[in-house]
């Protein structure tokens, strides 16, 4: 699986590349059974949403996995980025799950 990550108005450091790479990463046993007919190409986003908040939900993570026939995608808004990864880590690796028992016959 390849991860693509784009940061917008915030600065996308070396820890924070590692960390988005670790948890969009182990989600590659999911789709393990699409690599077969090509790579897999994975598009994250992390962001901070506004400038002048200061509290509240100011942080986004949006991951999109273009697999045959559908595009799965999950947003997450949180107070810290790193909890925004997770939650949107945790929402893909149900999303998959569903479509990968609806692909097999289940």
């Amino acid at each position: 699986m390849k991860i693509n990550i784009k940061a917008s108005q915030l600065d996308l450091t070396p820890a924070l590349r590692e960390y988005v790479v670790m948890k969009i990463g182990s989600l590659g046993k999911f789709v393990k059974r699409w690599e077969k007919e090509g790579e897999v190409e994975t598009w994250v986003e992390v962001d901070r949403t506004t400038h002048h908040h200061h509290k509240g939900k100011v942080f986004r993570a949006v991951v999109d996995i273009p697999l045959p026939k559908r595009v799965i995608r999950a947003e997450e808004y949180h107070v810290d980025l790193r909890a925004a990864i997770d939650g949107v880590k945790d929402k893909l690796k149900i999303e998959l799950t569903k479509f990968k028992e609806k692909t097999e016959g289940f």
